[in-house]
Parts: C-alpha cells; structure tokens; sequence
C-alpha cells in the first residue's frame, strides 16, 4: 500500500506542534492575511501576525490526518 499524501493546502493553514506534556497541538493561520492589510486597524494587523491554537474540534482529527497522515 501507498504512503498517504498531506493535502498541501490544509498544510498551509495549520501548523503541527508536538511535545511530550502536552502531546498534539494544533496551530492556525489567522485568515485574510494575503493583501490590503494597511487599511486594518493596528489592533487587526498585530493579531494577524501570531498564529492561534486550535481547541479539540470536530474537525481535529481530520486536520490531523491530512497535514501529517503518517503521525
């Protein structure tokens, strides 16, 4: 059988961080970081710049197994 494949776009969103307290964490882009970002407010533009920490969702497994398949 085939290796999975990472599906590359969900790859570009998510982060996979990994420690031995915590176990798996799951970090995310914060949206609408492409263009126009002068017209934001400063609070906008400096909370776009770090990257937030998934809580275990419906959708967390299935992050999971598409940006990391062989975790």
């Amino acid at each position: 059988m085939s290796k999975l494949k990472t599906h590359k776009a969900t790859a570009k969103r998510f982060r996979i961080k990994k420690s031995k307290k915590r176990g798996i964490t799951i970090l995310k882009r914060t949206d609408g970081q492409d263009h126009f970002n002068a017209r934001e407010s400063g609070k906008t533009r400096r909370n776009k710049r770090s990257d937030k920490t998934l809580t275990k969702t419906k959708t967390y497994k299935t992050i999971l197994r598409a940006v990391a398949p062989n975790l």
